[in-house]
């Protein structure tokens, strides 16, 4: 392992800045820094190898450790990318509120992750993103904590309980987009983005995951935190694997079962963005065939009075459904 130095408190604060890094990001600014600290001797991007750039991260996190912090990595949702984060270990309610966010702001956040993780996230449909639109109508809180002690704790912490105007909210969704805590597909659904995964994977999944049978990354299911894949088209089994995983691990049987429960696995039942837009596309194939549309419709009007079940509502995020899903195949 390499001597603590000047290098490894730049890179430090190479990830401050700018929150997540990948490898192919890190190489010219570990490079730059490198050429800082010895001018005699430049340092190419493409000489920072991945032996190199993990001994850089070993000992930022021997050093951070002691101080509650390391440097994790976790794979893009969307991109399948690795990224880096510098997160903050401790999972105290202090350092869950520990944040440059308004009380109001904070509180917003926490409506679009119940959103997320609880109104669009049923049996039948698991979206586990919100549109937008759906994510503006969050500006204004309508009572109740939700899930979770931010939600329990924002009524204390100085928030007027107003809520944010449409400016406000909008503005802290592209904040939120821009610092990797939520990413935005070009679907325009908002889902949880790799940075949040990384840094607050303990809190999301003490407050939303519910226990399943068999969970891990290929042999059974994921956590409702994973938001993007597919899952077993039986509704009472919880096997769901991301697309990458799904392709690997049948290409390694001889017949396409589900790894939980046996069932057959169609490949047509989606986790994420998809189980929308699937859904506003069976539904835009019904109204051209001219039967059931006043059925679905009066079964949608009665979902957005009620729970939510159906992941729609007043929004009508069916609009957005038509969108071509060009970038769901990974």
């Amino acid at each position: 392992m390499s001597q603590y130095d000047d290098t490894h408190r730049a890179f430090l604060q190479a990830f401050m800045s700018r929150g997540t890094l990948t490898y192919t990001e890190a190489q010219p600014i570990l490079a730059a820094i490198l050429t800082a600290a010895n001018p005699s001797r430049p340092t190419l991007p493409a000489d920072i190898d991945r032996p190199t750039f993990y001994a850089h991260l070993g000992t930022l996190n021997t050093h951070l450790h002691p101080f509650d912090l390391e440097i994790r990595n976790a794979r893009s949702q969307h991109t399948r990318s690795m990224l880096y984060a510098l997160v903050n270990t401790a999972s105290d309610p202090l350092t869950q509120l520990a944040t440059t966010r308004s009380p109001d702001e904070l509180a917003f956040v926490k409506r679009c992750l119940d959103a997320m993780f609880e109104t669009y996230n049923t049996r039948s449909r698991e979206v586990l993103a919100v549109s937008r639109v759906q994510g503006l109508n969050l500006a204004r809180g309508r009572g109740g904590g939700g899930r979770g002690s931010l939600g329990a704790t924002q009524a204390t912490q100085g928030s007027a309980g107003a809520g944010l105007t449409m400016g406000q909210a909008e503005r802290v969704l592209d904040e939120m987009v821009s610092e990797g805590w939520f990413e935005e597909s070009e679907a325009g659904f908002v889902s949880l983005g790799t940075r949040a995964l990384v840094e607050l994977r303990g809190w999301l999944v003490d407050t939303y995951n519910e226990v399943l049978e068999g969970d891990g990354d290929e042999g059974g299911g994921e956590g409702v935190v994973r938001v993007r894949g597919q899952r077993c088209a039986n509704y009472d089994c919880g096997a769901r694997l991301h697309d990458g995983c799904t392709q690997r691990y049948f290409e390694r049987q001889s017949t396409r079962k589900c790894p939980s429960c046996g069932a057959e696995w169609t490949g047509g039942h989606f986790v994420g963005e998809r189980a929308a837009l699937s859904a506003a596309k069976a539904k835009a194939s019904s109204a051209r065939r001219g039967w059931g549309v006043g059925m679905v419709e009066e079964e949608e009007d009665e979902v957005g009075e009620g729970d939510g079940e159906e992941g729609e509502g007043e929004d009508g995020d069916g609009d957005e459904g038509e969108e071509e899903d060009g970038d769901m195949s990974e």
